[in-house]
């Protein structure tokens, strides 16, 4: 072979070859898929798992979305409209309950004296106390709602009270007014100190209940201080009971200025004490005639009790008037 002609065929062959580089290029950037970029390209819809089932339209499968995650909050409004039915019914019961228990303390509350007439008439005596008493009392005198009767024994001046005779006195209907008269001077601080715990231990002897006065006996011919009145009303204060003084309360008597003095000392003594006085005295008298209530007493005093009549021949009685409110403070049947 000449040179000539193997370089004819070497070029014919470099041709084809070219010519077939040139086909195969183009032919496969003809059939090759274009891309993008992952990112912007729509992802393809899947095809529906159940063809035979219809899907709701979009906007009533959100509502049913949305009542589904509103039951949870339905069943806690329920529950909470429950509680607050449940609270309005206990708070209902609680309100009955206040005014049940008001009720029952304004009748607590109600006081012996409101069914009482402004003033009422009462007796005192230092004999025992029996029916046979009583019905002296009632035929030649009236109906005492108020009875005074002393503490303990004193021989040949007073019968003490007994448990048999409170009963007598309450079986009628009448309030006790406890007297102590176990001493023959009120002069002296420790003096009345002394006197007024004797006189809260006799009346816890007999079961005298707590808030009633107790009322020292200071006659007419005793010596008198403001010492011995301030030592009685402080101890009796400080005890479960009530502190009270009689006497002559007469603006002439020693006792008058000793109280005046005791109270201008301790205001306490013109506020809470309670004077039952002997003055003036205007002789006894059935209850139908009794005075108009006029008590002589210390100014801004509790002049409560007034002994307007002194020693009955009959009977052997004082006769008096007391303020209802005094019945409050004591021994009631």
């Amino acid at each position: 072979m000449t040179e000539k002609i193997f370089n004819i065929l070497l070029s014919v062959i470099i041709g084809f070859l070219l010519s077939c580089a040139v086909f195969f290029y183009i032919t496969e950037d003809n059939t090759k898929p274009a891309t993008s970029n992952p990112t912007s390209e729509a992802p393809t819809t899947p095809p529906p798992s159940n063809t035979g089932k219809k899907e709701p339209p979009a906007n009533n499968q959100e509502q049913q979305n949305q009542e589904k995650n509103n039951e949870p909050a339905k069943q806690t409004d329920s529950e909470k409209q429950s509680e607050k039915d449940k609270q309005n019914e206990e708070d209902k019961q609680k309100e009955e309950e206040k005014q049940n228990n008001e009720k029952q303390n304004n009748n607590d509350k109600a006081k012996p004296s409101d069914e009482l007439p402004e003033i009422v008439w009462g007796i005192d005596s230092a004999s025992e106390t029996t029916k046979d008493f009583y019905a002296c009392v009632k035929e030649n005198f009236g109906d005492p709602v108020v009875f005074g009767r002393y503490l303990g024994e004193r021989e040949g001046i007073s019968v003490g009270l007994t448990a048999e005779q409170v009963e007598i006195i309450h079986a009628e209907g009448d309030f006790i007014l406890p007297i102590y008269n176990h001493f023959n001077e009120a002069t002296g601080y420790d003096n009345g100190v002394a006197h007024a715990k004797e006189a809260i231990k006799l009346a816890g002897d007999i079961s005298i209940p707590e808030g009633v006065a107790i009322f020292a006996d200071i006659e007419p011919t005793y010596p008198v201080d403001s010492e011995f009145i301030k030592g009685w009303f402080k101890t009796i204060e400080d005890s479960p009971y009530k502190s009270g003084i009689y006497g002559v309360f007469d603006p002439e008597q020693a006792l008058f200025k000793a109280y005046q003095e005791a109270g201008k000392s301790n205001g306490a003594i013109l506020e809470q004490n309670y004077i039952w006085t002997a003055a003036p005295s205007v002789g006894i008298t059935a209850e139908t005639k009794a005075p108009k209530y006029n008590p002589s007493a210390p100014e801004g005093s509790l002049a409560w009790g007034w002994q307007y009549g002194l020693d009955s021949e009959t009977c052997n009685i004082d006769t008096n008037l007391f303020k209802r409110e005094l019945v409050d403070v004591l021994w009631r049947p």
